[in-house]
């Protein structure tokens, strides 16, 4: 019986792309940035004897092909390695593909810290296409979303790298975390996603980790592999707190961060003095793009964060949103920042864009394919970290694309959404066996059907 399967002819590859109006940008399209990834792999240590017969760049490329095709599991992605095997070769540029389990095997033992390296040349490269400067805001400067999710969470399955906590019915649950970092932009729904760092045991630790720890070490490596990058760190309430604020500095990174009332009873009353004795400015104005909406701010400069901070001084910003019927939203931020009326609007608009790293990042992550929270394996060591990073990278890919691809944003528009863009790529892959993932874009992108005799 005859595979259903058609190849694509260079002949009918070069027609394809003569009538697809649509162009690849020469480095920020997918082809060029696998290629860049697949380099990165390649450069690894392999931990593995040196008879082993899958080349470790081939493994790690076929871990980022699983979550840049959204299957589901390893077990998907392995009937994918048996049925298309050739397009899996040429898109991803992989030799040998491993089975679920060598996979497994191969990838626990991997450093996460390894893997920091396809992030950096991919940074690089939105850098050099100019890209990069589509996400300036304050002054030139780029707003840094920082916040922490839950990755993975089960009664009975953990690894030695699982923290635990014993809740008030007596059960033990097992679980993992990430930190995420993405550049945002409040006029832009795309992220670009930076390298994470998890939140897992430590390597040698008897104690949990938690989010401010991570952060640190996220911080250090951030300043280590930017060290000009001016940033200013957003984030939510449970961030504005000396010590972190103190790191923030130290790292020469500005910072606009939530303040509740609850949590700086102190502060607040500095500003209620600050308004009795005619310190504090306050003023509303209508808003340009929302007919009938008013903002209202008031906002005082070099207030003491807390007593047991006197010293640490911070610019407090509140906002008050209100439409015509009465509904009113409410924000308070500090900052670094020396606030004006000039510029209380853009530090207000760069306070609520911390969404971004909830909406467009991990919800995106949770709930367009990625399967963010799925467990594809823990291991013993790094599994699930190295899983972690490969999801990252193939996200950080699609939101590159997504920016300044016009032949993927031609596809996306054809399928009118990401999930059916997915489903697209992979019955693509199905049907034909494609060189490229510029070929199955331009499929799609130009609803090419092909007749089957």
């Amino acid at each position: 019986m005859k595979s259903c399967k058609q190849l694509y002819s260079v002949q009918a590859i070069q027609n394809l792309v003569a009538n697809t109006k649509s162009k690849m940008h020469k480095h920020l399209n997918a082809d060029a940035m696998f290629k860049v990834i697949r380099q990165d792999f390649g450069k690894i240590a392999d931990h593995r004897a040196k008879n082993s017969k899958i080349p470790m760049g081939d493994i790690l490329m076929s871990g980022f092909a699983m979550f840049s095709l959204k299957d589901p599991s390893l077990l998907a992605f392995d009937k994918r390695r048996c049925d298309e095997p050739e397009s899996l070769r040429g898109v991803y540029d992989i030799d040998v593909i491993p089975c679920d389990s060598q996979m497994r095997a191969a990838l626990d033992p991997i450093s996460p810290a390894s893997l920091r390296q396809p992030f950096l040349t991919l940074f690089h490269y939105t850098q050099c296409g100019k890209a990069l400067e589509k996400f300036k805001w304050l002054d030139n400067s780029y707003l840094l979303a920082l916040d922490g999710t839950g990755i993975y969470s089960s009664k009975n399955v953990s690894s030695p790298y699982c923290m635990k906590k014993r809740k008030k019915n007596g059960i033990t649950e097992y679980y993992q975390q990430m930190l995420a970092a993405a550049i945002i932009n409040p006029n832009m729904k795309e992220v670009l996603p930076l390298c994470p760092e998890m939140i897992v045991k430590q390597d040698g630790s008897k104690k949990q980790d938690c989010e401010r720890n991570a952060t640190r070490r996220w911080l250090e490596k951030f300043r280590q592999e930017h060290p000009h990058l001016k940033c200013v760190v957003i984030e939510d309430g449970l961030s504005s707190n000396g010590p972190h604020i103190k790191d923030l500095m130290e790292y020469d990174l500005g910072f606009i961060l939530g303040a509740k009332q609850k949590d700086h009873v102190y502060l607040f009353e500095q500003m209620d003095k600050a308004l009795d004795a005619g310190q504090a400015m306050e003023f509303s104005q209508a808003s340009d793009d929302k007919p009938g909406v008013t903002h209202t701010f008031r906002f005082v400069n070099g207030l003491a964060l807390n007593k047991s901070h006197p010293n640490l001084l911070v610019n407090m910003l509140e906002y008050w949103q209100i439409d015509t019927q009465g509904k009113e939203l409410y924000f308070s931020w500090v900052t670094d920042r020396l606030l004006t009326n000039n510029d209380v609007y853009q530090v207000m608009r760069a306070g609520r864009a911390r969404w971004r790293i909830e909406n467009e990042t991990f919800n995106t992550l949770k709930n367009q394919g990625y399967n963010l929270g799925h467990n594809y394996g823990l291991g013993k060591e790094h599994l699930s970290a190295v899983f972690i990073h490969l999801m990252m990278l193939a996200f950080l890919v699609d939101q590159i694309q997504q920016l300044c691809c016009p032949l993927f944003q031609a596809a996306w528009q054809k399928c009118q959404s990401k999930i059916y863009l997915w489903e697209c790529i992979k019955s693509t892959l199905k049907m034909f066996i494609v060189p490229s993932m510029e070929v199955i874009l331009r499929v799609i992108a130009t609803n090419m059907k092909i007749l089957l005799h």
